[in-house]
Parts: C-alpha cells; sequence; structure tokens
C-alpha cells in the first residue's frame, strides 16, 4: 500500500513517474523511523526525499533551512503543486509568525520550514514541544561544519532544539557537497541514531564543463551571453567591485542584466532577484551571496568571471544549472591573478574568536588547501568532470569525452631540462620561495621584487628565459602533482623539495613529459572558442527538436511566462524546460495525454492543462 503512496504523491503533486536513483531508498529509510544523512549533489532531487515522507507520515516535518529565499521558494512551490506548507523566518512580523504556528499546531501544515535562528524561540520551542512532529530535516547540513565552506553558528544549535523535545522525531540530514571530514561532523554534531548513510554519486551527465584561459575574460563573456542570447543564466565575480564592473561593462555592450551583491541595498536586491527568477531579466551578475535559495530549474549556464575559493562552492555555484536535467554549461574563466585575489579574501576572512588559536591555525590551513585545489582544477590538462567526482571521494574514469580539456586539442613536450632547473633554483634559495618567485627568476624576469631577495643573483636567473611564464608554471604545477615538490600549507605557498626532487637531476633521468591545450597559443583576446557548445557536443536549449517543434518551443515559453504572470509565480512553477520539451516532443491532445508528460501532475494539468492542450491545437504539427 506505502508502495502505491509514494507513486501516487510522486505523480499527482510532483509531476514524475520514476524516482531519480537514491531517492526512494532515502524515502523508505525515513519511512521505516530510521535517521538518514543524505549526500546529493544540486539537481538530483533532495527536497522530494523529505517531502515525500512528509505527506506520507502523520503529523508535521519541520525543515531547518539557512536561507529565507530558498525556504520561500520551495513553500511557494509546495503550495503550487497543492501541498499545505509555511515558513518562519525574521521576514513575519510576530502575529503572521503567531498565526503560522497556531494553523501548524492544528495540523493545516504537513511542512514547516524555519530558520535555525527560530529553533529555540520560546514561541517556536512551545510549538515543537506541543504539536505532533513527523521528522526533523536538515537541509544544507553542510553548514552545521566548521571544516565545511559555509559554517553557520546556529546550526550547531539544532541538536540542544532537538534533545528539548519530549520525543524525538526521525532525523534527517541533506547536503550537495560533503567531503568525508563534514559527514563525520554532521553525523557527530546531530547525534544521528543508527542513521541510513548515502552519497548518490556526484556527477551531473548533463552538465557541461570548461576553464578558459587567456584573452579578456569581458570580451569572452560578452560574446558568450550575444550567442546565448536567448537563455538563462548566472555569471559570477568574486567581489562586488568586479559585479559592478562587470555589469557597467555588459549594460554599455546592450545587453539587459542584472546584478547582485551584499553591497546593494535589500530592496535592490529583492528586484534583482526577482527580475530573475521571473524571467524578466535572463542574467543576472553576482557573488556568491546570490543562489543558495534558489530553486530556478531553467538555468541554461553559470559562468564565473573569477575562480571560487573552493571546489565545495564551485560545484555548488555550477550546479545551479540545468536543474532541470537538461544540457547546460558550466564554464571558468581563470587567469593566475584569481588565485591572488582568493588569497586575500581568505586573509581578510574572519574566524569565530570562540575557537582556540590552534583551531583557527586549522582552518586557515584547510581554506587554502581548498584553494589550491580550486586552482589545481583551473590548471589540469586532464578531464574536469574526474577531477571533480575525485575530489568529493568518488572513482572516476581517467576521461569523459565531453569536458572541455577532454575535447581540446592538447600538445606535448619533454619538460625534463626545466624541472631539473627549477629543482636547482628552489635547492639554492633554500626552499625559501613560492611558485611566482622561482618562475621569475627562472624565466629572468627584471622585477623589484626579485632583485631585492637578489634572485637575480642566483645561479639559475634566466636558465629558461625562453620557456614562457605560463609554460613554466605549468611545470612547477605539474611537479607539485606528482611529488617532486610539495607546498607548504600556509598562505605563503612555499615550495619544498621531497625525496623524489632528486630524480629529476640523476644522469638518464626519464622523460617528463607536461600537456597543455593548443588554443592557449591564441594571440591575447582572440581565444578560440570551445570544442563544444551550441555546434557541439552540448547542444543549445531543445537543439534536438525538429525546427517546427522548436517554433513550439518557444511559444510554450511565451506561454508559460503569461500564465505565470497570472498568478504572480515564477515561470518555472508553471512548467521546466524538460517539461515544455516533452510537450513539443509527445503533442497530447487530451488531458489524460498531458498526465504521462514529464512533470505534469494531476494539479498543473488541472491550473494550466487546457492553455497548453489549445497551444498544440492552434500551433502544433
Amino acid at each position: 500500500m506505502e508502495e502505491e503512496q509514494k507513486k501516487q504523491i510522486l505523480k499527482t503533486y510532483f509531476g514524475y513517474d520514476t524516482f531519480r536513483p537514491g531517492q526512494e531508498e532515502i524515502i523508505d529509510q525515513i519511512l521505516s523511523g530510521r535517521d538518514v544523512l543524505a549526500v546529493m549533489p544540486t539537481g538530483a532531487g533532495k527536497s522530494l526525499c523529505y517531502q515525500i515522507p512528509a505527506l506520507l507520515m502523520p503529523g508535521t516535518a519541520v525543515i531547518v533551512s539557512p536561507l529565507i529565499s530558498l525556504m520561500m521558494d520551495q513553500v511557494k512551490a509546495l503550495n503550487e503543486a497543492g501541498v499545505h506548507a509555511a515558513y518562519i523566518n525574521s521576514s513575519l512580523t510576530e502575529s503572521q509568525t503567531a498565526r503560522a504556528l497556531e494553523l501548524a499546531k492544528a495540523g493545516r501544515y504537513k511542512l514547516i520550514y524555519v530558520a535555525p535562528e527560530r529553533l529555540e524561540t520560546p514561541r517556536f520551542l512551545d510549538f515543537a514541544c506541543h504539536a505532533h512532529l513527523s521528522m526533523i530535516t536538515v537541509d544544507e547540513a553542510h553548514c552545521i561544519s566548521q571544516w565545511g565552506q559555509d559554517f553557520r553558528p546556529s546550526y550547531v544549535r539544532i541538536s540542544s532544539f532537538i534533545r528539548q523535545l519530549p520525543v524525538r522525531p526521525v532525523v534527517s540530514a541533506f547536503t550537495a557537497t560533503a567531503t568525508e571530514k563534514v559527514r563525520e561532523d554532521i553525523l557527530s554534531s546531530l547525534g544521528l541514531v543508527r542513521p541510513y548513510e548515502t552519497v548518490t554519486g556526484f556527477d551531473r551527465p548533463n552538465l557541461y564543463f570548461e576553464v578558459q584561459k587567456g584573452g579578456s575574460k569581458k570580451e569572452r563573456i560578452r560574446r558568450y551571453l550575444a550567442e546565448h542570447s536567448s537563455q538563462s543564466g548566472i555569471v559570477y565575480c568574486a567581489t562586488r567591485k568586479g559585479v559592478d564592473e562587470l555589469y557597467l561593462y555588459l549594460e554599455n555592450a546592450g545587453f539587459s542584466v542584472s546584478r547582485y551583491h551584499a553591497g546593494m541595498s535589500p530592496e535592490a536586491r529583492k528586484a534583482s532577484q526577482e527580475d530573475f527568477i521571473y524571467d524578466r531579466g535572463r542574467v543576472i551578475i553576482a557573488t556568491n551571496a546570490f543562489g543558495m535559495g534558489i530553486d530556478k530549474s531553467n538555468v541554461r549556464f553559470v559562468l564565473h568571471y573569477n575562480m571560487p575559493q573552493s571546489m565545495e562552492h564551485y560545484y555548488q555555484e555550477a550546479g545551479r544549472a540545468g536543474r532541470d536535467g537538461e544540457p547546460a554549461e558550466c564554464i571558468l574563466f581563470y587567469s593566475p591573478q584569481d588565485t591572488m585575489i582568493g588569497r586575500l579574501l581568505l586573509e581578510s576572512k574572519e574566524v569565530d574568536q570562540d575557537y582556540t588559536e590552534e583551531e583557527r591555525r586549522m582552518i586557515r590551513e584547510q581554506d587554502m588547501e581548498r584553494l589550491r585545489k580550486m586552482e589545481g582544477y583551473c590548471t589540469t590538462t586532464g578531464c574536469l568532470r574526474s577531477y571533480i567526482l575525485r575530489y568529493f571521494g568518488e572513482q572516476a574514469e581517467d576521461g569523459c569525452g565531453s569536458c572541455g580539456n577532454c575535447l581540446a586539442e592538447m600538445e606535448q613536450m619533454d619538460a625534463l631540462e626545466a624541472a631539473a632547473d627549477v629543482v636547482r633554483c628552489v635547492r639554492d634559495c633554500g626552499q625559501r620561495f613560492g611558485q611566482s618567485m622561482i618562475a621569475g627568476t627562472l624565466l629572468g624576469e627584471n622585477t623589484a621584487r626579485i632583485r631585492d631577495r637578489g634572485m637575480d643573483k642566483s645561479p639559475s636567473y634566466g636558465k629558461q628565459s625562453k620557456l614562457g611564464k605560463a609554460r613554466m608554471q605549468d611545470v612547477i604545477r605539474a611537479m607539485v602533482e606528482r611529488g617532486y615538490l610539495r607546498q607548504t600549507k600556509d598562505k605563503y605557498m612555499l615550495l619544498k623539495l621531497t625525496e623524489r626532487s632528486e630524480e629529476l637531476l640523476e644522469e638518464g633521468a626519464e622523460s617528463f613529459i607536461i600537456s597543455y591545450k593548443k588554443e592557449e597559443k591564441a594571440e591575447e583576446g582572440k581565444g578560440k572558442s570551445r570544442k563544444a557548445g551550441a555546434s557541439g557536443r552540448w547542444p543549445a536549449q531543445a537543439a534536438d527538436l525538429t525546427e517546427s517543434q522548436q517554433e513550439l518551443f518557444e511559444e510554450m515559453r511565451k506561454l508559460r511566462m503569461r500564465l505565470a504572470g497570472k498568478r504572480k509565480i515564477p515561470p518555472y512553477m508553471v512548467a521546466s524546460d524538460k517539461t515544455l520539451r516533452d510537450l513539443c516532443v509527445r503533442m497530447p491532445r487530451t488531458r489524460e495525454e498531458l498526465l504521462d508528460v514529464n512533470g505534469m501532475g494531476e494539479k498543473k494539468v488541472k491550473q494550466y492543462g487546457e492553455a497548453f492542450l489549445e497551444l498544440i491545437l492552434t500551433k502544433g504539427v
């Protein structure tokens, strides 16, 4: 019976015929009364894993969520689907909060979303102690770990809240990005009992990953937006200043874009966010302050103007593309200056004073290690998808065949002589400098920094002046990756010799082959476009449709916009791009046939079915 109920709820409220990998197992464990820790990548359908049990279990589920926009978005989507849900956060007045809790206590809501700061307030604690709670779900659970990329002290107090409840309900925790250390922290901090643990896999097969180097970043992004003018996307910058400069550049170039960062007024941020969510503006330029609470399914690209500070941040931000399962692109525009910006931001980052000096030191080292791993992603010539999966502890093949590096033409060179000179230079200077100083010395750069430290007098000075800066950096990075050098874990990242270093100096040493992309030789500002994209492995939106279907798809998007406008909801809540595409392929003619379309549940068919059928009958072929 429960099996049938799960499937019925999945179809009726959410419009899906089958579960995604891992979802049903998690749901079954929660329904059996077992605690759960689930790590699922953005777009894998985490929300359904606690929403469906909440609808099947007696009582009300409490969902702890870190951002107001995140809970408001989910509550709006649930109510639109016919599920009674509410939220409790600082956006409500005291009387609104009291009314919501009164209705929740009376059994009106199956799910109530709450900010962690509100859990132990007298009013909410009183509600929780007297209501029938079916489950406590902790969303974005990595926020509970000091080793996580988004640590929030308020999350630590969740376990105290649970201990104060007269009856402990099932506790479930969900996150998109968590290393093994962070997972251990979540288990310990929440006190999960005999938990079912699952990592459903971090791979997002519908996402195309690429790192572009060289040339003008602004010009590259301008060209990209011009080629994808009908699509919705996010461009992330590391700083507020970067957001403002890129925003003005693109606006002056004739693009209709919006911006978002913490330096703007709350009203301006809200207006920008709503323009993006409601498809009034297709592109938003933002810092990482934007996006955590955005469930917009039709984001077709995420561009990074700068390198993020960690792989966790990058994968979370890039993962906001293609949440509907349709092809989407994630492109990072990298320059070595990004690493310097990242270090400066980390150095200025405030670490909670409640920590001991030793704990603060460990946190800073952890941050720097994350930055190094992120730089490794940007500079590797290997498979980008494999790099991501291995970072999160997942086994991966050496090549996916569909990322920017796998599709690029590569050149190789034997860099044994240059690598040997690096070893000599590091040894001669007493292992006192980092990559920039060693590379500059070998290239014979005439800078004040090199002269002040006497490196222009080094026997190694100018030994590799013909190699070029990019190749010199490639050599040093490859030496670190292969264990011929190591970098210290402090902010200075000094190069140190290892047990293997001398191997490169021995007579008859084997070749030291490095690879690099051919396109990196392109003239400044005229870098070749990637091998994938609108005309390659990763098609533009709905590119697999016939010409007539593509025309219908565009009409569907316009209809979706009108329907959303009437109900004052975001267009993706009416239907995802995947649903519109399925409509164009299936061409349903009846309400019964509409129910077979991906994402069309009974509630949506009742609300929008007639409008979609009328469009298909009048415009369809």
